[in-house]
């Protein structure tokens, strides 16, 4: 009896210990963040690491790197001219309007080729045309999709976001993007708007202004996209969210172009923000643990996949060819 409960003592030390080790690892990392040591892609990556160990923290972690996200965004609002934004999102609409309905219809196509769960194939879809997980967040509980249905569509979305934030600047560079078609592209071909901005950021400043602009003039289409959901799936109770934090970026714009005092600060602010961003994407990174990847499963993958690379190279040849 006596050796069996210093067993127990000792498990319990073992497991005490381990748990410590990942709060510090945990921390030491966010600290990184903070001082503006890590880059975006290597924030992400160690995040996934750190996911594939556990994360101390995972029942805080959607909803901290929600609103971390939308804080960091509306901060890099006052890095921007109302001028270039209205610009940048005139250009960008007729690409988001073709690429938005585009997707959906590709999406509900292969949906039905490959025998993809309907509303699994549609939280797929939406997350694709428009802004990655905010779209499914939104989508979500109108369509009434359960927790494997919005686990489906948010792993393969996340999945793909981490893959694009290393390789969309690699190929960029490849093709000799400037600045500004790489931004158009970024912000219509990546999911989610971290994924976007932790991209451009990497490839410019100019990047940066016009992917933020278009990404976030594309993410209000989730209000339509939520009032077809409804028709659709035939639940007209449930409400649209609006995304409210563009109005604050939109606010942001308008105040570093005409506030003197404003404009003095902004430099603080957007360096601030990018730092924000990037622990923005080790909180993403650390969702990605091996259970969430698992419970994707195949036909999900595949088709987020497809989309996903139709919608870049589509993109890709408008931005080469039509873009100045």
């Amino acid at each position: 009896m006596k050796f069996f409960n210093q067993d127990i003592i000792t498990d319990h030390n073992n497991f005490w210990q381990h748990s410590k080790i990942k709060v510090i690892l945990y921390w030491s990392i966010v600290v990184l963040c903070l001082a503006g040591i890590l880059s975006p892609p290597l924030a992400l990556f160690i995040g996934i690491v750190i996911a594939q160990v556990g994360h101390p923290y995972a029942k805080l972690n959607s909803k901290l790197t929600s609103k971390l996200l939308q804080i960091s965004v509306v901060g890099l609002g006052f890095g921007m001219n109302l001028t270039s934004a209205i610009k940048a999102g005139k250009e960008g609409i007729l690409f988001t309007v073709i690429s938005i309905f585009g997707t959906l219809v590709l999406g509900y196509g292969l949906g039905k080729i490959m025998k993809i769960e309907k509303k699994t194939s549609f939280l797929v879809s939406a997350g694709t045309a428009i802004c990655g997980g905010s779209a499914i967040a939104a989508v979500s509980p109108v369509i009434k999709a359960n927790e494997e249905q919005i686990s489906a569509s948010l792993g393969t979305i996340f999945i793909l976001n981490a893959i694009a934030l290393f390789i969309f600047p690699i190929i960029g560079h490849y093709f000799e993007l400037s600045q500004h078609q790489f931004g158009l592209w970024s912000a219509i071909a990546i999911h989610d708007t971290s994924s976007v901005v932790g991209a451009a950021s990497s490839y410019g400043a100019e990047a940066l202004q016009v992917a933020t602009t278009v990404k976030l003039a594309r993410a209000l289409w989730i209000i339509p996209v939520v009032y077809l959901a409804m028709q659709l799936f035939k639940n007209k109770e449930s409400k649209a969210k609006i995304p409210y934090f563009i109005g604050y970026f939109i606010l942001a714009i308008i105040a570093n172009t005409y506030v003197p005092f404003v404009q003095k600060i902004s430099p603080y602010v957007v360096d601030a923000s990018k730092i924000g961003l990037t622990l923005t994407l080790f909180l993403i990174g650390t969702s990605l643990s091996r259970k969430v990847i698992q419970a994707v499963g195949v036909k999900p993958l595949i088709q987020g996949v497809i989309l996903w690379i139709t919608i870049s190279v589509a993109a890709l040849y408008v931005v080469i060819h039509l873009s100045n």
